[in-house]
């Protein structure tokens, strides 16, 4: 089955799916995305990534490319064109191709959008049941990773790291503090409680981190937000991620030391539990 892919208002064949050599977000990385999961054909958490969306494209005073409508109606087609059943659909938006200059161009620029999907085990992954690895790497990123760019050199560089050393995820590290995950959200478990640094510029607001906190409220799971250190996470009783591709994922290893014996923890495999009940449903 050929992938059909969307771009600037057209649905197409992936072979087919280009964009000007001009386009902002090539050039400067200037443009934003979103990652949604979709389990039975339906969207996770969509509301909250078009929330989310809306808000990187203020902050860097992007116009939306559509209305929310349109936006929907594409989600919708892309997986029904491509019989998505689990998976995800990413979506990215650019201020759009002018020529190169570093302020933003003059005159009338239309955004491009483009959207694909990737099918993909969301929900059966196999490292639920084992856990992953993670190493620490220092966070080389801008100060302003609270907005979902597509400027993501300094995570992909990471997550090579991380693969190279047999590992799955990187935890990016800053005066001794863990931000986050490459591509993550991160957490330790300690005596119950879980920990995950709050909220800032420092950071970007997961639309998994969002829903996960709200369950573990409801389920009486104490969520302490504040920085910790790696040794911290050393220390740890449990650790895991959450990301829209991932959900929540246990951590049994940490820079190779083991973490809670290296097997998925009981905090863990409830709030894993929980979320997929919701996702589900």
């Amino acid at each position: 089955m050929v992938r059909t892919v969307f771009v600037n208002g057209e649905y197409l064949p992936e072979s087919e799916g280009k964009i000007s050599i001009f386009d902002r977000g090539f050039l400067f990385a200037d443009g934003v995305y979103e990652v949604s999961a979709v389990i039975n054909g339906k969207l996770v958490d969509y509301a909250a990534h078009m929330e989310r969306l809306g808000r990187s494209l203020k902050e860097l005073r992007m116009a939306w490319p559509c209305t929310r409508d349109e936006l929907d109606v594409m989600h919708a087609e892309l997986i029904k064109r491509n019989a998505l059943t689990e998976g995800i659909i990413y979506m990215q938006v650019t201020r759009g191709a002018a020529d190169r200059t570093f302020n933003f161009p003059k005159g009338e620029v239309t955004p491009t959008l483009i959207a694909f999907t990737q099918a993909m085990s969301l929900v059966s992954n196999p490292n639920a049941v084992t856990g992953i690895k993670v190493i620490t790497t220092p966070d080389l990123r801008w100060a302003r990773r609270d907005i979902k760019t597509v400027m993501l050199l300094a995570p992909a560089l990471g997550k090579q790291e991380a693969y190279e050393k047999g590992a799955q995820e990187a935890w990016m590290v800053e005066d001794g503090f863990v931000t986050e995950g490459t591509s993550s959200n991160a957490y330790i478990v300690k005596d119950g409680k879980v920990i995950t640094r709050h909220l800032s510029n420092e950071i970007l607001a997961g639309c998994t981190r969002r829903a996960l906190m709200r369950l573990a409220k409801e389920e009486g799971v104490e969520i302490i937000e504040r920085k910790f250190t790696v040794e911290e996470a050393l220390a740890a009783d449990e650790a895991f991620l959450t990301s829209a591709s991932q959900f929540v994922m246990p951590i049994v290893e940490i820079d190779g030391k083991r973490i809670g014996g290296g097997q998925p923890g009981p905090v863990v495999r409830k709030l894993r539990e929980l979320f997929l009940k919701e996702a589900t449903a």
